[in-house]
């Protein structure tokens, strides 16, 4: 076996594989996107450009991958290859956001190779912790995730505006099979050449192993083709009504997602209108949808599952906040009878979970020290399979993300890794996974893959059959319910592969001189951008943490703003001294004047400030929900004029980032005058008095009051000992000790 021969890489410790070695060598001239099948060493790849990247041109390398286990699997294997002469073992570093923001600035200025989710380097640029000046490659593994608002698409342009000499290296075994979806990902990451191989390429076919795909057919119980019936009658009847209205709405049987979509963009485009008949469509379509998801978990999940769902539906439509359509559904004779009919079910009925153990059971049997993986699209189904195989005496574990959805509980980072470590090491064989197990995984004796139900995306199908085949034959076991949406979702996955193939293999050659001069500036202009950028610093704005999520502090970070970040206990952004600055979209301004006290959240805000400001953010206030105008002009009316709150609209959050840049300079600018007193007429003395008590840190209006009650006058709150601050309703020893001590402070 001939070995990889670099001073940056362990000797005899990287096979040589020419595929490998002619990508690597042409990724270090442009910008490059890597589209080659699961298993066959993207990775590899990777570590090859690192190496002689650091070599040649020094600097740092940073690479991203979505998820925790992914980046420590990357980890590991850098660790184990790259070996940089007189380098410490701050060499390789993990960023995944659990050390604290101090210790990361830190290891980021020592490590040379740093390994990180994207969304917490994203977090660490805006905060201004440190810049991807020195960074001489960036390297994305799962490049199909650089679509929309992921924090790919933030970084690669961040890292394109600020790094001293950039080079992309992008990774994917599936970009997708849709031509705009790839041009898009080629444009977010700013590439410039597509290295693409097959499977049945010269090269790469010598390290090609088999996969075997088993489909295994079942039918569908009587129980639950009942149960069908009565969901058809309940959709028919919903689409019916929308024909009333005058929309063309489709046949029970032909409809699929794409058909509710079109559905629903005539629906959004007669609410804009301000068409009555409007908003009573889009709770019908509302109840089509979940009906629908109703539907597919009978077909293709089983009766515990589709009975858990209806449970759910029940209690969402007898809740006081629960939605029209909801409440609908759950008021339907039909639906209460399919209810009453479900909470009989004690076992699950569906054959695929029968079948399931003893499929499991026989391949280990088999191979007794393989690995299977089984994956299914919900919790519920997950949970139910390691419950199943655990009865059978089969030890198996879940791998679920980490948010706790319903009364299903996740899995923290730590855990996910613990489990695949334990699985790895043969503690157990068979793990259940959702779609956080899908990206990038390597298990080494992963043998058999088996696929609870086909999934309609060609991307996520290819990710799950790439956890088999990767170190010896493969086999992958799909289970698909006859005559059910299993089966269109399989042609349909099938169908996507194969234009996914046939596009990426004609990419290469329309990506050469196209796309470059469209995506690529001249030196003498990047070079003039990062001069601008380096002698600017722009104006300070306090930004909630929680706000991170929003495209608004991304847009601030690129417009120049010094951001800092806090946990604010009012308001979203806070400018200077005086602007505090709360953000709503049209839908949540909304939402939070139905279901929540929009009004006592802008009243304490207002109360807390001397310039409360209120952006709301998008269109078609009026079009949100179907609340009569009024009562959101009444509204409106008393946030500017009862609590004097100066209201602003935009169109999205790059005009939000905009405008909050304005109010920063001016703040700014104005900050280094001598403010004159604000003037501002009370309605009584009793006002005045309020206003005296509100101006300590953290006093509301309400609380105010209650301090002035207590004590009878100004002079009194601000005379009074700490033990008796604390005898007042809502003033705990924060509060108590800040008036007490502001109070007695000599003025310097």
């Amino acid at each position: 076996m001939e070995y990889i021969n670099h001073p940056f890489i362990a000797q005899n410790s990287l096979e040589k594989r020419t595929y490998q070695f002619s990508i690597a060598m042409r990724a270090l001239d442009s910008n490059t996107l890597v589209v080659i099948p699961t298993g066959l060493g993207k990775t590899a790849v990777a570590l090859i450009v690192a190496a002689s990247r650091l070599y040649s041109t020094g600097g740092k390398v940073l690479m991203l991958a979505p998820t925790k286990p992914l980046v420590e699997q990357h980890l590991r294997y850098f660790q184990s290859l790259l070996t940089i002469p007189d380098a410490g073992e701050g060499t390789c570093v993990i960023f995944t956001g659990e050390a604290a923001p101090a210790v990361r600035t830190a290891e980021w200025d020592a490590a040379t190779v740093i390994l990180a989710t994207p969304q917490v380097v994203k977090n660490d640029l805006i905060a201004g912790r440190y810049s991807l000046r020195d960074v001489s490659l960036l390297v994305v593994d799962e490049a199909h995730r650089a679509v929309g608002n992921y924090a790919y698409v933030f970084l690669i342009q961040r890292y394109m505006e600020t790094a001293t000499q950039p080079l992309v290296l992008a990774m994917t075994a599936s970009p997708g099979g849709n031509q705009e979806k790839v041009a898009g990902i080629v444009e977010n990451l700013h590439i410039t050449h597509v290295e693409t191989r097959s499977e049945l390429d010269p090269d790469v076919k010598p390290y090609v192993h088999e996969k075997e795909v088993e489909i295994i057919h079942v039918n569908l119980p009587d129980e639950l083709k009942t149960c069908l019936t009565s969901l058809y009658g309940l959709i028919e009847d919903r689409l019916s009504q929308l024909k009333e209205m005058g929309f063309p709405a489709p046949d029970r049987k032909s409809l699929s997602m794409k058909a509710l979509q079109e559905l629903n963009a005539l629906i959004q485009q007669r609410i804009s209108e301000r068409d009555a008949t409007g908003f009573a469509a889009a709770s019908i379509h509302a109840e089509c949808m979940k009906l629908r998801h109703a539907v597919g978990l009978a077909e293709s999940q089983g009766c515990l599952v589709l009975k858990g769902y209806l449970q759910k539906l029940a209690a969402e439509g007898q809740a006081a906040g629960g939605s029209k359509a909801s409440k609908r559904i759950a008021e339907d004779p039909r639906f209460t009878e399919l209810l009453s009919r479900a909470e009989g079910w004690q076992e699950e009925c569906h054959p695929k979970l029968l079948t399931l153990p003893s499929l499991v059971e026989q391949v280990l049997d088999e191979q007794p020290e393989s690995r299977v993986i089984v994956f299914a699209t919900y919790r519920d189904t997950v949970r139910m399979i390691v419950e199943m195989l655990a009865a059978k005496g089969i030890t198996a574990e879940r791998f679920v993300g980490q948010a706790t959805k319903d009364r299903e509980k996740g899995l923290s980072q730590k855990k996910q890794i613990a489990a695949l470590k334990r699985f790895r090491e043969g503690e157990f064989r068979v793990l259940v996974a959702t779609s956080v197990g899908e990206e990038g995984l390597d298990i080494p004796s992963t043998d058999v893959v088996i696929f609870y139900e086909p999934v309609p995306s060609e991307i996520r199908s290819i990710q799950r059959k790439g956890r088999t085949g990767r170190h010896g034959t493969g086999r992958i076991i799909v289970m698909v319910t006859r005559g059910t949406s299993d089966e269109i979702s399989r042609f349909t996955s099938v169908r996507k592969e194969r234009a996914m193939a046939k596009q990426m293999s004609g990419l290469g050659k329309r990506m050469k001189g196209e796309i470059q001069s469209a995506l690529s500036i001249s030196p003498t202009e990047a070079a003039r951008d990062r001069a601008e950028q380096e002698e600017y610093f722009g104006p300070e704005v306090v930004v909630d943490d929680r706000e991170l999520v929003s495209k608004v502090s991304e847009c601030l970070s690129a417009a120049g703003a010094r951001i800092r970040l806090e946990r604010l206990t009012m308001g979203d952004y806070r400018i200077g001294d005086r602007i505090l600055v709360e953000r709503k979209t049209t839908r949540d301004f909304v939402d939070t004047l139905i279901e929540r006290d929009l009004l006592g959240q802008i009243r304490q805000m207002a109360a807390n400030c001397i310039k409360p400001v209120l952006i709301i953010e998008g269109s078609d206030l009026y079009s949100q929900r179907d609340i009569h105008p009024n009562a959101i002009r009444g509204a409106l009316a008393a946030i500017g004029i009862n609590f004097g709150v100066t209201l602003f609209t935009t169109s999205g959050p790059q005009e939000t980032a905009e405008l909050l840049m304005v109010l920063a300079r001016r703040e700014s600018e104005e900050g280094t005058l001598e403010r004159g007193p604000q003037t501002r007429t009370y309605q009584g003395n009793h006002e005045a008095q309020e206003a005296i008590i509100t101006a300590f840190q953290d006093i509301g209006l309400k609380h105010a009051r209650s301090l002035l009650d207590a004590f009878g006058s100004v002079q009194a709150v601000i005379q009074a000992d700490r033990d008796e601050l604390l005898k007042v309703p809502g003033i705990g020893a924060k509060k108590a000790e800040r008036i007490y001590e502001l109070s007695r402070l000599p003025y310097p």
